[in-house]
């Protein structure tokens, strides 16, 4: 007689495109003194998993998701541990957003008397405004201070040198004009874009060591920024871009903590100041940002940043993992040059 099958309960959501995966059962929630702490322990012992849940056939190559813990203390209302198909992230925008929408429409938390709902995540606190938008949950999230790390950085890439701004928003990105390597943030472009990134990427980690302002565990290039100006205006800056991360991995929204990495890099190069950045996706979807207050992080001068959007449920799933399945934890297939 077979053993019972591995059963894991989930609520699937989307932010302005980009999917999120709750987990809400099956798993034992990840332990530690600090949400880093509790992401050690996710890496150590949940890592198969994240697998299950984000690779095929139960998941994608786009995929993304996190674990559900207590906060650090009594100053936050839970804690996230987010996770995509390479492994576990520091910082996650959609997924905050998307995550705030669960906890006050499912009743799992409930908004202070201020309206707002306190998240611990690996590269900090972050602070979620909820709002009714006809009678669904909008939520402007403050995240921890973000700053311009290096301007003008020159990276090579098979178009030719071009320049990237790094910036850390929760996690370190790297910026590219797309049209300086040829390129535009359309979907037509994006398998360039996929293998320009890696080698943007590649260029800069062998050249710039890049760790978080208070703990090390928040370190490396977390992923690559192409952005096309759409507009410039008094007290107004739009844009289109695409986030590049992990091994060849696509955001199909704006990227929150990504938003919040350009809206750094733009007040430090005096483009922005108080006025607002709307932020489109490759796929037509928007974040608007601004920076709600100025502040200094490890002798840089940062910003606070705080961005706006929505999530939708998509589904809830249980998922099962039957004893003797030949793939328990998933495949990957290639799909782009850069996945081979």
């Amino acid at each position: 007689m077979a053993g019972q099958p591995k059963m894991i309960s989930t609520a699937d959501y989307h932010t302005a495109g980009e999917p999120f995966r709750i987990v809400l059962g099956g798993v034992r929630a990840p332990q530690g003194a600090t949400i880093l702490d509790k992401r050690d322990d996710a890496i150590a012992r949940l890592d198969g998993i994240r697998k299950l849940l984000t690779l095929e056939p139960r998941g994608h190559a786009d995929m993304y998701g996190c674990f559900v813990t207590e906060p650090d203390d009594a100053g936050a209302d839970l804690g996230l541990i987010f996770f995509h198909r390479e492994g576990f992230s520091t910082a996650c925008g959609h997924g905050s957003i998307a995550a705030a929408v669960w906890a006050v429409t499912t009743g799992y938390a409930a908004p202070r008397e201020d309206g707002t709902l306190v998240l611990d995540v690996p590269s900090g606190r972050v602070t979620c405004h909820l709002s009714d938008e006809a009678g669904h949950p909008r939520v402007r999230f403050v995240n921890v201070p973000s700053y311009l790390h290096a301007r003008d950085v020159e990276v090579a890439t098979a178009e030719g040198a071009t320049r990237a701004d790094i910036a850390y928003g929760g996690a370190f990105y790297a910026m590219v004009d797309a049209g300086s390597v040829g390129q535009q943030v359309t979907p037509a472009h994006l398998p360039r874009l996929i293998e320009l990134s890696a080698q943007i990427k590649a260029d800069i980690l062998a050249r710039h060591q890049l760790a978080g302002p208070e703990d090390d565990r928040v370190n490396g290039l977390y992923g690559v920024i192409f952005y096309d100006r759409l507009a410039t205006e008094a007290g107004r800056i739009e844009e289109r871009n695409v986030a590049v991360f992990a091994d060849g991995q696509v955001d199909r929204s704006p990227c929150g903590s990504g938003t919040c990495a350009r809206l750094a890099t733009l007040h430090a190069r005096g483009e922005l100041g108080d006025g607002e950045l709307v932020n489109r996706s490759v796929i037509g979807t928007v974040f608007t940002g601004r920076v709600a207050g100025t502040t200094t992080v490890a002798g840089y001068p940062a910003v606070i940043p705080e961005v706006a959007g929505t999530a939708r449920l998509t589904g809830y799933h249980t998922f099962v993992a039957e004893p003797g399945d030949e793939l328990p934890h998933g495949f990957l297939l290639p799909t782009t040059a850069a996945d081979r």
